[in-house]
This record gives structure tokens, sequence and C-alpha cells, in this order.
């Protein structure tokens, strides 16, 4: 390119700062950047954007599927992305997105604190109904357009707050998204782990190479009990360190924990799995007898979920063991759950204050670290209240474009801008538990 021609480019094209005011209002920070809440210099809108900021010298490949796909997916259940800021100068790319002020993972936090300090906030029956049909929504418009998620966790469901879409479900955080239409060789060999770690459906526990969009209704279905329990239903203590290997026991031992060991008549594929020899090394016969007392009936009674509700039958069809039976997004929303008062809104919040607080901005990166310390302090000492998962995301070695940088994410909230997890990618702060420690390229 001509150097007269790239200065004088160089020099049209707008510039985010002068654009918008978001000095001060950091509301995210992770292994990709950080987030701002931000507005409009010249007032031309009251409305609020969130800004995310894409760091280093260059643009990873996850970034760069996540601006393709968002440039063409628009739902009003999916994150909009609205505009795309090349900085020259310093080569950083700024990413325009819809301002949300809540996620799932901090109104899940809120009622669990309650529920921990005995002062109990029931979710009204219709925001759950709500939370659940939008999500579905969502990623039935994403499957019908042949689009995977893989990385669906109450992080990264985004609640618009107060405005016009207030109440509003949007999926967001699209890195690990991929079209599932035709691929040229199967998806794990290109991405072997993804899903963060407790919503991790089992076929990716063990292995298994041509993996469906019902790892998305896994998900979902792990979403659903923690609305209704307040509590991740697959909640593992061991954290994600074979992050190379789909196969973990420690996570499969919490499901089967939950769901009981899966029959052969109930999951006619599981003998060809990848991992179904080391499944039977590693669980014997007085280990699998173990499991004979464990169900999703006796663990959602424990949490007052009664078996014959229309919730626990809509449940039980997303969370089968087998991918085969699961049951599609589609489906789903036809459900009889749905039929039943109360009825869905759009507006998960309608009838009600918000209850949730705001996101909170971040002064400067050395209080933001002490805060990730003392979450990440917290969360070792109160385990059994389950603040939220020690997710990672890798991207394997090897599997970048010549001269591409390889990122790995780790951490597994990038949030779009809640101080701990959030779903967009706005991110994480202290969900992040100084993710930028771990933090690797290859």
């Amino acid at each position: 390119m001509d150097y007269d021609f790239k200065l004088k480019l160089s020099q049209e094209r707008s510039k985010v700062e002068d654009i918008f005011e978001y000095e001060g209002c950091k509301v995210g920070r992770g292994t990709y950047g950080h987030v701002y809440k931000a507005h409009r210099k010249d007032g031309s809108d009251k409305k609020d954007y969130a800004l995310k900021q894409i760091e280093g010298t260059g643009i990873s490949m996850s970034a760069c599927r996540e601006i393709a796909l968002l440039r063409e997916l628009k739902h009003v259940n999916v994150i909009n992305l609205q505009r795309v800021f090349l900085s020259h100068g310093d080569r950083r790319v700024w990413l325009l997105f819809d301002y949300a002020e809540h996620d799932l993972w901090h109104i899940i936090k809120f009622h669990r604190a309650a529920k921990a300090n005995k002062k109990l906030v029931n979710y009204p029956k219709a925001m759950v109904k709500s939370l659940l049909y939008q999500i579905l929504n969502g990623i039935h418009y994403l499957h019908t357009n042949w689009v995977l998620h893989r990385d669906l966790k109450p992080a990264n469901i985004l609640v618009m707050g107060e405005g016009p879409e207030r109440g509003r479900v949007k999926i967001a955080d699209m890195g690990f998204a991929r079209l599932y239409n035709s691929p040229l060789k199967p998806l794990a060999d290109l991405d072997p782990v993804v899903v963060t770690f407790w919503y991790r459906a089992p076929e990716l526990l063990l292995g298994a190479r041509h993996y469906t969009k019902a790892i998305d209704i896994w998900a979902i279905g792990c979403i659903f009990a923690e609305l209704l329990t307040s509590e991740p239903i697959f909640h593992c203590r061991q954290e994600d360190i074979k992050t190379s290997i789909p196969y973990h026991p420690e996570q499969l031992d919490r499901i089967f924990n939950v769901m009981g060991f899966p029959q052969d008549k109930d999951w006619e594929d599981l003998k060809r799995m990848p991992y179904h020899k080391k499944l039977t090394d590693d669980f014997t016969q007085n280990q699998k007898k173990g499991y004979q007392t464990c169900s999703l009936i006796k663990y959602m009674e424990k949490h007052k979920v009664k078996p014959d509700s229309k919730a626990f039958i809509l449940l039980q069809k997303l969370l089968l063991m087998d991918p085969t039976k699961r049951i599609s997004s589609e489906q789903a929303m036809q459900d009889s759950y749905f039929q039943e008062d109360p009825t869905t809104t759009s507006d998960v919040f309608h009838g009600m204050a918000i209850p949730y607080p705001k996101r909170e901005f971040l002064t400067d990166d050395d209080n933001e670290e002490k805060s990730d310390n003392n979450a990440n302090n917290h969360m070792n000492n109160q385990d059994e209240n389950n603040h939220g998962p020690p997710n990672k995301r890798v991207r394997m070695p090897g599997m970048a474009a010549p001269g591409q940088v390889q990122q790995t994410n780790i951490g597994g909230n990038s949030g779009h801008g809640m101080a701990n997890q959030s779903g967009l990618s706005y991110n994480n702060t202290n969900g992040q538990h100084n993710a930028n420690k771990y933090q690797q390229r290859y």
C-alpha cells in the first residue's frame, strides 16, 4: 500500500477516543484487554455503550471469529456488535457493543449470597421462565444458522438494565463459536477442549470427535438448574488442569453423583466414546454401584423442586446423558412448561424493580488486582458456597495460522463488564482471578 495513502487513510479513520467518553469507566478486565462503559461525546444520544479493547500487537483468531460472526448475526437475544474501530497508531482493536448492566452470574450470585445469609430472596417464577425462554430463543437462532456457541454459562448470558430493552437477554462471548454445517475436519481436531468446565457435556468429557448442537443444550440445562437452585449443579472443586485433554474423571464423578452412572441402554454410543476404556478403568464396578442411588430427581428434591413439576420435566429433557436424545432448542421452546402460568415476558424483570446492583467501575489496575486476589481468597475459603467456577478455556498450540499470535484464554468469565464474570467477553474481573497471571502465548 502506498505510504502516503496509508497515512491519509489513518488520519481520516474515525478514532474511538474522538467519539466516545470512557476514561475512568472501566468495568472489566481479562486476558484480551479491557472493557469500558462509554457514551457519545457529542451527546447525540443518552445511550450507554460497551467498548471492548483488544490488547496486543494484532488480533487473535478467537477475536477474528467473534467479529466475523457477530457482523452477520442479528437477533434480539444475541449481543449486537455495532462497530469495529481499528487504531493504526497503537495497533489496537476496539469493539462497540450494547451495554448490558447485568448478567446471570451476578444475578445468581446475588441470590446465593442472600441464601447463605438466610435472607432468602426468591426468584419470581416468571423471571426464571422468561430468562430460560430467551436463552433458548437466542440459541435456536444460532443453531438455525449453523452456529455452535460452545461456551454457554451464566457469565455469558447478559441481561439489559433500565432502558428501551429493559430485561432483555443477550447471549454474548462468541469467541469460541463455530460454524458446523460443513466442517473440513472434525471440530474436536480444531478445538480439543471447549465449553467452560462445569457446563461441559459428558460426550465432550469423553472425547467425542463429532459433537453437535446438543452440547449447547446441556449447558442450558446446567444454567436452568442453577437458576432453580442458586447452585451450580455440576460444581467440581478440582480445577481444569488437563486443559489439552478432554477426559476429566473428577468432573465426570460430579455428574455421576447427580445423575447416576449412564447405562448402556440409556446411551447406546457410550462404548464408542474415545475415552470409554479410560472411563471403565477409572470407575470400578463398586464405584458404579455407589452411583445407583443417585438421580436428578433426588438432587432437585433437596432443592425443593418437585419431580412432577413442568420445570423439572423440561430440565430432565435438557440434561439427558445421550446427546442424540437431548431435546432441541425448538422443542424446548414448545414445551408445556412455557404454556402454564406465569407466561413469559420480553422484560424478565416485568412487574418488579431491579434488585441487582449495577456494575462497579475499576479505578486502577492495582485496586483491580487486589480485588481479584480478595475474590480468589474468598473463593478458596468459601468453596462450599460455590462462588464461581475456576473455568479455563485453552486454545491448543499450533491451531493458529502461520505468524498468528496464539492466545490462551483462561479464567472462565469472559464477561462483558460485570465485576466478576460476564459474557460477551466484556469481561470478568473478580471472577477472572488474576487471569493475566496465567496467560500463555504459544
